[in-house]
């Protein structure tokens, strides 16, 4: 029995290709991307690349190729279903069996892959609208004012969603995306009474786009920027098929790197809270986006850090409402810092007064374990009052009740009969008596958080490496690149390049395997509604499909951004003019194409003279010859080819 498509998916989704990678082999940044001495062949300078923001790696020297997944495979020479178990229990994910595929399985896999599809466009939407005249008036103006620069807007992917009803909706439907997959997104909305009728949920707000861990857009939250009393300040995507909002912390995926080499987690509220620390140096922080804390939140925090430090305003009535979230936070296991800002600031505000240096120096001086902090909270209104003293101890004792680690509790009983001053016994007694309760509540949500379902998993197909020698071959992998990394861009107002590439190759026959192969996993995404993008490819259970599509899309050399930046020295790129682009790719195609055909007509023709065929059949084949001949001419014509006579 193979494992589960719900335990693969979340090894996937988890899986950090930079870790994985980083378990075997130092990375060194160099460029966008990190690089080593290859594990695979011996060599003395890199060649190996990993690229955090793909999640893929490539050798140059050797062409090993693939997703973390992959990696494993080919480092540990197991199979595809021992490498998933091999990451599951690096990242603490129980392994579940298969079940028979059903048609419903099938079914809900293409529907998250559209809502995928869906929400990437309307991230793409909302980002490029800052550029529209609306957008760069209300939407940029607003992130200005607050001092957010270009890098971090493109950073989080902030954008901004135009004032009017269905802006979003008319231009995903023109798109291709169904309104039934805008509706699970939750991207528009219907009128109440008249279904019918539907509108952007997103209208007049500035947007922040919530990613998942692997960075895919799952949702958005927009902040409304006038006075309107009657409407609310943010509004949130609601819970989908891809978005689920106890298991998702804001920023979390521009923090984890961050996170993991701090081996500290601040935790916010807001988003603004989030992007302006990253302004002030600190990458190291998520927010919670004004929900309470979840069990699946700590889970999270709890995989890249055992430290977490909770930033609150200055506000006392607020944080003593928001302490139940310590509490959680020392349930799951995580050592609890407190940071409080001075009355009337809060993370974003105070960064913005102070300046980054101070904010830093500020969060240094003031951090608190969480017993001093608590302690502090009731210092004053207990020390006169024996009925609110001995209700602080009880609070106390609540919150040690909910640390796991036996030895770190002792520490901290003994810290708490200090500040308290009262006898270590009575602090044991008090924990004594719920100890037994917390036991069991804990065994209870054990046994609910086992009950997942599981669904499928793809097996991997192996098949022969393809060698590409001849250059038909060469323009072939050219032309699927083309179609993998542009299909979904627009070549003019109403076609995209995936509906023009395949217009225009239709009646060409592919001859290299592993493109027949790419080719045939396209048209069946199309005819299923979805819209591929290069990741689509990377969950392929065919190896060798995923290996050409990662070889297509990564890059050896970088275009340094001192010669942009620095010199002005603007280097041109093939997807600044895509429609001249995928023009020349086709016209070169087919000029491969003619001229394998002209060698067989020549080769026809003297197998002919050979064999003593009739002159009616040598005639035939040099009109076919000539024929070729004047397609390759018109071709080479139209490529800027010039043949000297």
């Amino acid at each position: 029995m193979g494992i589960s498509r719900g335990t693969t998916d979340k090894v996937k989704e988890r899986a950090d290709i930079e870790e994985v990678v980083n378990d075997y082999v130092p990375l060194k940044k160099k460029g966008q991307n990190l690089w080593a001495c290859c594990p695979f062949h011996n060599e003395k300078s890199p060649s190996f690349s990993v690229s955090p923001a793909k999640q893929i790696y490539k050798c140059f020297g050797c062409g090993k190729a693939g997703d973390p997944i992959q990696f494993v495979m080919d480092i540990e020479g197991v199979g595809f279903n021992e490498a998933i178990r091999h990451l599951a229990q690096k990242y603490g994910i129980e392994v579940e069996e298969d079940k028979e595929v059903t048609p419903q399985d099938i079914e809900a896999f293409n529907e998250r892959e559209s809502l995928y599809i869906a929400l990437g466009f309307a991230k793409d939407f909302f980002v490029a609208n800052l550029q529209k005249e609306e957008g760069k008036a209300i939407g940029f103006s607003y992130f200005k004012e607050r001092g957010f620069s270009q890098a971090i807007i493109d950073k989080f992917d902030l954008g901004y969603a135009m004032d009017g009803w269905d802006h979003l909706l008319k231009a995903a439907k023109k798109s291709g995306h169904s309104e039934e997959i805008l509706l699970k997104a939750g991207l528009i909305l219907q009128k109440e009474g008249e279904p019918e009728r539907l509108y952007d949920r997103f209208r007049g707000r500035v947007t922040f786009t919530i990613h998942n861990l692997g960075g895919k857009p799952i949702g958005f939250g927009a902040r409304i920027l006038t006075q309107d009393k009657k409407q609310p300040k943010y509004i949130n995507s609601p819970e989908t098929e891809v978005y689920h909002k106890s298991d998702v912390l804001y920023g979390m995926f521009q923090a984890k790197k961050s996170i993991r080499e701090k081996d500290n987690c601040y935790l916010v509220e807001g988003y603004t809270d989030v992007v302006s620390m990253h302004l002030s140096g600190i990458e190291n922080v998520v927010a919670s986006s004004g929900t309470s804390l979840t069990e699946n939140q700590i889970k999270l925090i709890k995989r890249f850090t055992d430290n977490v430090t909770v930033l609150f305003d200055g506000d006392a009535a607020g944080i003593k409402a928001s302490l139940r979230g310590i509490d959680m936070l020392l349930e799951g296991g995580l050592n609890v810092k407190a940071v409080v800002f001075p009355e009337g600031n809060d993370p974003d505000s105070y960064s913005r007064k102070v300046g980054s240096n101070a904010f830093q120096e500020y969060l240094a001086k003031f951090s608190k374990d969480f017993i001093a902090f608590k302690i502090s909270l009731y210092a004053e209104e207990a020390s006169n009052d024996p009925i609110k003293r001995a209700d602080l101890i009880k609070q106390v004792v609540q919150s040690l009740s909910k640390i796991p680690d036996p030895i770190i509790r002792s520490v901290y009983i003994r810290q708490s009969a200090n500040l308290l001053e009262i006898e270590e016994e009575i602090i044991q007694i008090e924990l004594n008596k719920i100890l037994l309760k917390v036991q069991k509540d804990q065994f209870y949500r054990e046994q609910r958080e086992e009950n997942e379902t599981p669904v499928e998993d793809y097996l991997p197909v192996q098949k022969e490496s393809v060698s590409y020698t001849t250059q038909l071959m060469a323009q072939e992998r050219e032309m699927m690149r083309m179609l993998v990394s542009y299909g979904f861009e627009m070549v003019s107002e109403d076609l995209r390049v995936c509906e023009y590439l395949l217009q225009e190759t239709a009646e060409l026959n592919f001859e290299t395997p592993v493109f027949v192969n790419i080719l045939v996993i396209y048209k069946k995404a199309l005819s299923d509604g979805l819209l591929p993008r290069p990741e689509y490819f990377l969950d392929s259970p065919d190896p060798e499909v995923k290996k050409e599509v990662i070889n297509m899309i990564t890059r050896r050399h970088e275009i340094s951004k001192l010669w942009e930046d620095r010199h002005q020295i603007f280097t041109p790129d093939e997807a600044d003019d895509l429609a001249k682009s995928v023009y020349d790719s086709i016209l070169r195609l087919k000029q491969k194409v003619l001229k394998k055909m002209l060698e067989e007509a020549i080769h026809k023709i003297k197998e002919g003279e050979a064999q003593k065929a009739s002159d009616e059949e040598i005639s035939q084949s040099q009109m076919v010859y000539m024929e070729l001949k004047k397609f390759q001419v018109e071709i080479d014509r139209q490529l800027g080819i010039v043949i000297s006579s």
